[in-house]
């Protein structure tokens, strides 16, 4: 795709979350769309923000740093990281970043915590959840969510807000619902048991899956293609 489509597809993008969110019956800003921009340029990203859109998230840490250097002027950009973490890479993510939707273990989150600088809000965290068990996805499978959010929700300069899951795809809406439907009575469960916690986040649907995930009570979608274009 090129830049001169990108404000129609992203307008495009954002009338198809609308249209979901009103046949869910649910209100106009019940979830925020996330512009998914890895492998995209810089001046794409300059672009879409001209076009209004706020968040954006990478997969790839050392690419996404470039760009949020060249992009440095948007003062008001929120950065998503939602790739897979590694521990000697969170140094970087604790202080670039305002949200990470990848955390499935407590030793990655204590080092975001530890690395967050004082003077930044606390890291937006989300549990990744290996919703279907695949055994190519990563994610803390769901009966051990529960214990890593305790451990995690009391870490200085952390907020755990929610859960994120990629389930495997599936043909039908139904069967697209049910996963998505389990992260919810998860994420439920979550906030149960941890009053304190800002727990208020379902990162989940992708382009194949939008209106599943918001039936579902999804509050981030992420669309990479339906708004850049196909990856290189």
């Amino acid at each position: 795709m090129t830049d001169n489509a990108l404000p129609e597809s992203l307008a495009a993008a954002r009338e198809r979350l609308g249209q979901a969110l009103v046949q869910a019956g649910r209100p106009a800003n019940g979830a925020t769309l996330l512009a998914v921009s890895k492998t995209k340029p810089a001046s794409s990203v300059r672009l879409a923000w001209q076009h209004g859109q706020r968040a954006f998230g990478e997969n790839y840490l050392q690419e996404a740093l470039d760009k949020q250097a060249q992009l440095a002027d948007l003062e008001d950009i929120v950065w998503h990281f939602i790739g897979p973490l590694q521990s000697n890479k969170t140094r970087p993510v604790a202080e670039q970043f305002a949200w990470v939707h990848s955390v499935d273990r407590l030793k990655i989150a204590k080092r975001l915590s530890e690395q967050r600088p004082a003077h930044l809000p606390p890291l937006n965290v989300c549990l990744q959840v290996n919703i279907s068990r695949e055994a190519s996805k990563s994610g803390v499978l769901p009966e051990d969510t529960l214990a890593l959010a305790r451990e995690i929700a009391p870490l200085p300069g952390l907020a755990l807000r929610g859960l994120m899951a990629i389930p495997a795809p599936a043909e039908t809406l139904e069967a697209q619902r049910k996963p998505l439907a389990e992260l919810r009575a998860l994420l439920e469960t979550l906030q149960a048991a941890l009053p304190d916690a800002p727990l208020d986040t379902l990162s989940m649907g992708m382009s194949d899956d939008l209106e599943a995930a918001i039936l579902e009570g999804a509050t981030l979608v992420r669309l990479g293609t339906a708004i850049f274009g196909a990856r290189s």
